[in-house]
């Protein structure tokens, strides 16, 4: 299995602006500059797992705009500048196949396909065990600091 670049709660936080109970990230496997591995492990206690214990079709969503705030921050990061903020601008062909239960770990694969003036549009495919359990595209917009 693939050592984590980066798996620690702490620097995860830095480079996400999610905060606990809705982080959906919480390692870097591989990255690029136009790509990255994520991972997450679900929680028993993560406030978007239903009662059988499975993370809802809402948290892969999110799980995978994160993925995208993941990647995005720690280019930032590379840079020495501060991770910014960003939105969700829209959510394109999303198939969802399979939820994972608590204790298993997704990996997610984004692979950034355009950047234009803070717009970024990415492909991206999250997987449980080596199987694709779900694929779709986002678009997601920086926001711009006020001063």
């Amino acid at each position: 299995m693939t050592q984590a670049i980066i798996s620690s709660p702490e620097q995860i936080l830095n480079l996400i602006p999610q905060r606990p109970p809705f982080v959906l990230v919480d390692a870097i496997y591989e990255h690029s500059e136009k790509e990255i591995l994520s991972g997450f492990t679900v929680p028993e206690d993560h406030i978007l797992v239903n009662s059988k214990n499975e993370l809802l079709e809402s948290g892969m969503i999110e799980h995978f705009a994160q993925s995208i705030a993941l990647h995005q921050g720690y280019n930032f990061f590379l840079r020495n500048e501060p991770a910014p903020v960003g939105y969700i601008g829209s959510i394109k062909n999303i198939e969802i196949f399979a939820v994972p239960k608590v204790g298993e770990e997704v990996r997610t694969r984004i692979r950034v396909l355009q950047q234009i003036m803070g717009v970024t549009m990415v492909s991206g495919e999250v997987f449980l065990n080596g199987k694709l359990i779900a694929r779709g595209e986002m678009r997601t917009i920086v926001a711009k600091e006020m001063e």
